[in-house]
């Protein structure tokens, strides 16, 4: 029988605490749940408002890998939830709103997934992001050059970029924004895509074509259609190693020369926020984001 804990007043039934969900490194299931514990506050505002995708991995990563997206059977009845829009019509999801939810959630083993938008302004971007997704033998070091060039071209525009790597082999690009549809953030997003690839021709790509990938940086923009979603800050993800998507500091990305020079695993996570905060903070700041030209 699964051990029964309470977190703010909440009972819950914690299961398979022993299993080990990540083979390489012996990380297992209570690990899993005590990071994001730590993490919580961090990584909740983050998640609050947002209809919450999950990748579940109950059995690791070489185990099956498949997305949740509607509420999951069985969910605590004081789970927040939310119909949201989908083109093949509404739907229920798990919103994410307090840390007996968080629990709750991570309890299932899943990636944490967000849209760019709010569940109560569906129709309104509030993040831009850019998914730089590097080619082999390109590494995250490229993708850094490419970061760098994206950070001073939305300066341009008044928009403060954040960076935090994808858990995998790329870094993730997003800033806060207002005023503008999922629709126009995609059209100015490829827009500076194309732009990209125009100035660093041997070095990035808007285009996912794989025959075009090998040595290159795709500057994936399409994850801001309204319908997509982006790997949340702070999640660990579904890799042969506890790897987390995490916030990194401009500094660090002008620093990095050696690919596992940006590689966070859940250990290390902690530390980082004594150091630094929440480096996505200003993500949160209403009153800082960014307008479209």
């Amino acid at each position: 029988m699964a051990p029964i804990t309470e977190v703010e007043g909440r009972r819950l039934a914690l299961s398979n605490l022993e299993k080990v969900l990540y083979p390489a490194t012996g990380f297992t299931k209570g690990e899993l749940l005590h990071y994001y514990a730590t993490v919580a506050e961090v990584l909740l505002p983050h998640l609050r408002d947002r209809a919450v995708s999950f990748l579940r991995y109950p059995d690791g990563p070489d185990g099956q890998v498949f997305f949740t997206k509607n509420v999951p059977p069985g969910t605590p009845e004081w789970v927040t939830t939310a119909e949201v829009p989908r083109v093949e019509g509404p739907s229920r999801m798990v919103l994410v709103q307090d840390l007996p939810s968080l629990m709750w959630s991570a309890n299932l083993v899943a990636e944490f997934h967000t849209h760019q938008w709010l569940v109560d302004t569906p129709d309104e971007a509030d993040r831009i992001v850019f998914d730089l997704d590097p080619g082999a033998p390109a590494s995250i070091v490229q993708c850094c050059e490419v970061a760098l060039w994206l950070r001073e071209r939305l300066a341009r525009d008044g928009i403060e970029a954040c960076a935090k790597t994808s858990g995998s082999k790329g870094l993730h690009l997003l800033a806060a924004v207002r005023g503008a549809s999922s629709e126009r953030v995609s059209e100015y997003a490829r827009a500076l895509a194309v732009e990209a690839e125009k100035d660093m021709p041997r070095l990035a790509l808007h285009r996912m074509t794989r025959s075009l990938r090998p040595g290159k940086v795709f500057v994936d923009w399409s994850q801001n259609a309204a319908r997509k979603t982006t790997a949340a800050p702070y999640t660990l993800r579904a890799r042969p190693e506890p790897t987390v998507s995490a916030p990194v500091t401009w500094e660090e990305i002008e620093e990095c020369r050696v690919p596992g020079r940006l590689d966070f695993h859940a250990v290390d996570i902690a530390p980082r926020i004594r150091d630094h905060g929440d480096l996505l903070a200003p993500l949160l700041d209403a009153a800082g984001a960014g307008t479209l030209p």
